[in-house]
């Protein structure tokens, strides 16, 4: 089993930012890569952005150049760095592991972002 842990959400106004972490622990070892994703209200959950254990990242079209993802798979702990917010960024997001043992997820941190 592997336990996620999101912190760092909250209300923010439209040009902010805000700084998410997600702490992993349990059986870790088999992380592969570690993942955000969001969901806002009525819609489907989507993938924001992933890290490799090799530190290989990628970045949904929608928050590229605006968001970042860091840290160290293998140390447990990665962030999303999320900067020049907008109203559209409000959701719930969550941090998930792919994991050999399949995937893990955390239990969400929620970002509102006023206009």
């Amino acid at each position: 089993q592997v336990q996620l842990v999101e912190s760092g959400g909250g209300l923010v106004q439209a040009g902010g930012s805000l700084r998410l972490s997600c702490a992993a622990s349990g059986r870790i070892v088999g992380i592969r890569a570690m993942n955000w994703y969001r969901q806002a209200p009525g819609k489907q959950r989507e993938l924001v952005a992933t890290i490799t254990t090799g530190g290989t990242t990628n970045y949904a079209d929608s928050v590229k150049g605006h968001f970042t993802i860091s840290g160290d798979v293998a140390k447990n702990t990665v962030y999303l760095q999320m900067n020049s917010l907008k109203p559209e960024d409000t959701a719930v997001y969550y941090c998930s592991a792919l994991h050999s043992w399949g995937n893990y997820w955390g239990q969400g941190t929620q970002v509102t972002v006023s206009s």
